[in-house]
Order: C-alpha cells, then sequence, then structure tokens
C-alpha cells in the first residue's frame, strides 16, 4: 500500500523548475522534498509528498483534516 502525505513548504530553494527543493513539515517533522511536479508551489502551501516528491499542492483545509485522521488512526495503533 502507498501513502502520500500533506505536509506544509516552510521554505524553497532553487530556480530550475526540475530541481527546486522545498523544506516540508510534517507536523514538526521538517523534510526535504523535491517541488519538479509542482513548480508553482509557493511557501505555506500544503503539498502532497510522496518517497520525497510534492505530487500536488492541496487545499488547507484538506491537508488539515487527513493530518487529524493520521493522527486519529494512530492512536488506535
Amino acid at each position: 500500500m502507498c501513502l502520500a502525505v500533506p505536509g506544509k513548504i516552510i521554505s524553497i530553494a532553487g530556480d530550475d523548475p526540475l530541481t527546486k527543493t522545498g523544506r516540508v513539515s510534517f507536523a514538526g517533522v521538517i523534510k526535504e522534498v523535491s517541488l519538479a511536479y509542482v513548480p508553482e508551489a509557493q511557501i505555506d502551501d500544503y503539498v502532497l509528498v510522496h518517497v520525497g516528491f510534492a505530487l500536488s499542492i492541496v487545499d488547507q483545509s484538506e491537508a488539515q483534516q487527513t493530518l487529524a485522521d493520521l493522527q486519529q488512526i494512530n492512536t488506535f495503533s
């Protein structure tokens, strides 16, 4: 099973769309993510990330609901 997780872009590096990266916060855990698939992404956008690549920009409320759902699942484990 594959899972993509939403995170918030806190900084962006690079001008070339193919090598552009962002530091993305996943509830406080910061990871470097490729923004090659979403070169239009900006700081404070929420992106859906899978294996180090931001796949799409998502609505803030949708991202926060998904994170809340994942947290709830974690409490049942």
